[in-house]
């Protein structure tokens, strides 16, 4: 990367809102109890990216909540090997990690936002295609859910990079940079 505003290289980062016990959503992919705090700056956050990177759990949720899965501004990919693109006319489908992610680096262009589910950011990480990890931490415990990172996974080593506390909520914003992106391979369990 070059310093400044201007970088090389695209970066895959996995922004995520958590419980304080790391879920992202609850049971049944619940997520009413993430707050969204008013200093937010959705506009500002947003901007920062062209690009959305999110697996099949995900794109069927948004859909069956009515929201589509576009989203203004950004180009949406969906990362499962059975769909059929002619199916998703909104997204665009694929089905090889990897390849992709080259591709997304190598294109000029903001950042690429992994949204949504642990599953992909797990598959990912262990593959080595993610840069960055920013966690919205709300105050909550609800106890059971989808976890941050579901086993089996290998650990991923991050060293903090910037921290917000939103007063109003309590919520803590923490961004990391991966550390280490060697190809593991998961913990058996």
């Amino acid at each position: 990367m070059v310093d400044g505003a201007r970088r090389t290289t695209r970066r895959i980062r996995y922004v995520v809102a958590a419980s304080l016990d790391g879920f992202i959503a609850g049971p049944n992919g619940e997520a009413d109890w993430i707050l969204i705090d008013p200093e937010l700056d959705f506009d500002g956050f947003n901007s920062r990216f062209d690009t959305i990177l999110m697996g099949r759990r995900t794109y069927e949720a948004m859909k069956a909540a009515g929201g589509g899965s576009s989203m203004p501004g950004m180009e949406v990919f969906v990362l499962f090997r059975t769909f059929q693109q002619e199916d998703h006319r909104e997204v665009t489908i694929h089905d090889d990690p990897e390849r992709l992610v080259a591709e997304l680096r190598s294109q000029p262009g903001k950042d690429v936002w992994l949204f949504g589910g642990g599953s992909l950011f797990r598959s990912l990480a262990q593959r080595g295609l993610v840069d960055t990890v920013e966690v919205a931490v709300i105050p909550v415990l609800p106890g059971d859910g989808v976890p941050v990172l579901p086993p089996p996974s290998t650990r991923i080593t991050l060293a903090l990079t910037g921290h917000k506390i939103y007063a109003k909520t309590g919520t803590v914003a923490l961004e990391y940079v991966v550390q280490d992106r060697r190809r593991t391979r998961p913990r058996r369990t």
